[in-house]
């Protein structure tokens, strides 16, 4: 599972771009399903354009990937589109985050899984719930259990969370 994001205005050609490339990788990689787009407050700073956000699912060979391979694939994707890691938080093209690996749990560094803050944003949430509305994290906590646990308003495909 991946997350997908880009400050609107940048969004639907990144993420497009990046979706392309992914698949460029070989059939290795197959796109499976992708939720649609939601807009979202930014979180954390909130002095900076609103995102677009996704959630995907791939099928991704484990023989020939491991989940930090994959990842370091994601991060060369986001170097290639112009994103830079000058500011945490901050404004960006493209952001592309693992989500999960199947029913991996982990905790190295520099990659956790399932990805840490992902039970806390609804921006992930809701878009993973309207491609796999049965998901259960690792742990056993299913994906509606994530959203009640939080405070959200969603309006149309608008996300608000503080």
């Amino acid at each position: 599972m991946v997350g997908l994001g880009s400050n609107v205005g940048d969004t639907e050609d990144n993420l497009n771009d990046a979706l392309a490339r992914l698949e460029a990788y070989g059939d290795d990689i197959t796109l499976k399903q992708m939720s649609g787009l939601y807009e979202t407050e930014p979180q954390e700073k909130k002095d900076q354009p609103w995102f677009a956000n996704q959630v995907i699912e791939l099928a991704v060979d484990p023989e020939i990937w491991s989940p930090e391979g994959f990842l370091s694939c994601l991060q060369a994707i986001e170097g290639q589109l112009g994103r830079t890691r000058q500011e945490p938080n901050g404004p960006r093209v493209l952001d592309m985050d693992l989500i999960a690996w199947g029913d991996l749990v982990q905790e190295t560094g520099y990659l956790d899984l399932p990805h840490p803050k992902a039970k806390e944003r609804a921006f992930v949430l809701l878009p993973l719930k309207e491609i796999i509305p049965d998901f259960v994290f690792p742990d056993g906590l299913g994906i509606n259990e994530a959203l009640s646990a939080i405070e959200y308003k969603i309006e149309g495909n608008r996300i608000w969370q503080d």
